[in-house]
């Protein structure tokens, strides 16, 4: 039988703005991609995403980030990359802390926003990355974009590198995620994800946004939790692959 991790991004509260129901979204997937504090998250509500996740038994992931409150870390710095790797071990270290004391740990480590996109080409970003996960548990899977710089270089240094794909957002015809502000970037459709989410999955492929198809490998499929109906849209994703004989479980 196929199976498939299914994650989502959590944790992006701060303060008494809140972003996304993490309890609805960590009930419906096997691993969550934790803010630490970086580009969203304060510590009181990334203590309570990674207690949500310990006691549903859902993977916790370290979702690093810009440090880029004002713009979501959807803005690209272009930072030293020694300078990138240390902000990389301190949020890496922060979310450990507050996963201990909830009676979890951090399994896995996840780019986020533009910090991610960078490392599909971006060379000295991509290894600041790696070198941060490296230097804390070369124990820690990597989770990135497939044929990506960042994914090369984590199996080039020893780590485990798990290649990712998007249930609800749209691709361009070199297999990359089309930007934000393109039409047909963010898919809302819950239908529609799922539909992409069981072809991922079962034909290892998705259609672009000019209806090419492009060859796709992952090992995990994210749902953002900040889109709209992201809980209804990871359900059914959920629902989806069990239909179609794919089980859903946690990568690692």
């Amino acid at each position: 039988m196929a199976s498939i991790d299914l994650n989502a991004d959590v944790g992006e509260s701060f303060g008494r703005w809140v972003l996304g129901d993490d309890a609805a979204m960590i009930a419906a997937v096997t691993s969550a991609n934790v803010a630490c504090g970086f580009h969203a998250g304060d510590a009181s509500t990334l203590r309570r995403t990674c207690e949500l996740a310990a006691r549903a038994v859902v993977t916790i992931g370290a979702q690093v980030g810009y440090r880029d409150l004002a713009g979501f870390g959807r803005r690209f710095i272009d930072m030293d990359r020694v300078e990138l790797t240390d902000d990389v071990i301190y949020q890496i270290g922060a979310l450990q802390a507050l996963a201990a004391v909830s009676g979890g740990a951090v399994r896995y480590v996840k780019p986020h926003g533009a910090l991610y996109n960078a490392t599909v080409h971006h060379e000295s970003q991509a290894r600041a990355v790696v070198d941060a996960v490296v230097a804390i548990d070369p124990d820690l899977p990597l989770l990135g974009p497939p044929d990506s710089a960042l994914l090369r270089i984590a199996v080039a240094r020893g780590l485990r590198a798990v290649p990712e794909a998007f249930a609800d957002r749209g691709y361009t015809a070199a297999g990359t995620l089309l930007p934000r502000s393109a039409p047909g970037a963010v898919l809302t459709d819950p239908a529609e994800v799922a539909e992409r989410a069981v072809r991922i999955v079962t034909e290892g492929s998705v259609l672009t946004a000019d209806g090419t198809e492009v060859r796709l490998r992952a090992e995990s499929i994210c749902v953002h939790g900040d889109s709209h109906g992201a809980a209804g849209l990871a359900q059914a994703v959920g629902r989806a692959l069990a239909a179609a004989g794919v089980s859903v479980k946690a990568f690692r």
